[in-house]
């Protein structure tokens, strides 16, 4: 199965960020996904439109942008104006996901659903026709180097099972512990976008890194 390379910044040297951008995209990233934590959400902090929109001018791929916060509805616009291509929204803090998802949207940016890796399916049963793509924890979001919980697996593919039975083709994004170790099993299971933090930028040769882990999936 084919899949999209998304390289977090999380774990990017942040006082190089424009080098590392352009070291994973020569390596071939296909996407170049931030994670935006709030503090109150989870227990960490990071960045904010301002940055997105410097990125914005460095990256040549689309900025997939994940919302870790408790009041996404407030920075959606913010966020779009910077220069996201892709807006990801917790499940968790929505209670009324469908708005937002339709908000997003209608700013001109792919709307997708995050699940952690507690939280049921299920819950994209109402939403499937609204999502652009589904974004599944495979660990607790707020820190970046963490262990792959292995449970994820049989989640993607019922996540795959579910979207499909609802008609949507919207793909599914897997974020949390992938490395060369594990990088089969997810896209087998049906994973088609890899985001990986640690195992692209840990090691500070991001191309290689990205060729070392799609030459592990095959």
């Amino acid at each position: 199965m084919s899949f999209q390379m998304a390289p977090s910044i999380l774990s990017a040297d942040f006082a190089h960020l424009a080098r590392d951008i352009a070291a994973a995209e020569a390596g071939g990233a296909d996407l170049i996904h931030v994670d935006v934590m709030d503090g109150h959400f989870v227990p960490n902090i990071t960045i904010g439109p301002p940055v997105v929109k410097a990125l914005k001018r460095v990256a040549t791929r689309p900025l997939d942008v994940h919302l870790m916060v408790q009041d996404p509805d407030a920075y959606l616009n913010a966020f779009a104006a910077a220069g996201a291509d892709m807006l990801s929204v917790h499940v968790e803090v929505l209670p009324h996901l469908h708005r937002t998802l339709e908000a997003i949207r209608a700013l001109g940016v792919k709307a997708g659903v995050v699940l952690n890796p507690s939280t049921p399916v299920s819950m994209l049963e109402e939403v499937a026709s609204e999502v652009d793509h589904v974004l599944l924890m495979s660990v607790n979001p707020g820190f970046g180097g963490q262990k792959f919980i292995p449970s994820t697996l049989d989640k993607i593919r019922r996540t795959r099972a579910l979207l499909d039975r609802l008609g949507s083709r919207a793909p599914i994004e897997v974020d949390g512990g992938i490395d060369a170790s594990n990088i089969a099993a997810v896209v087998s299971a049906g994973a088609q976008i890899i985001v990986a933090g640690q195992s692209v930028f840990g090691g500070g040769h991001p191309a290689a890194a990205i060729a070392a882990l799609r030459a592990a999936a095959r």
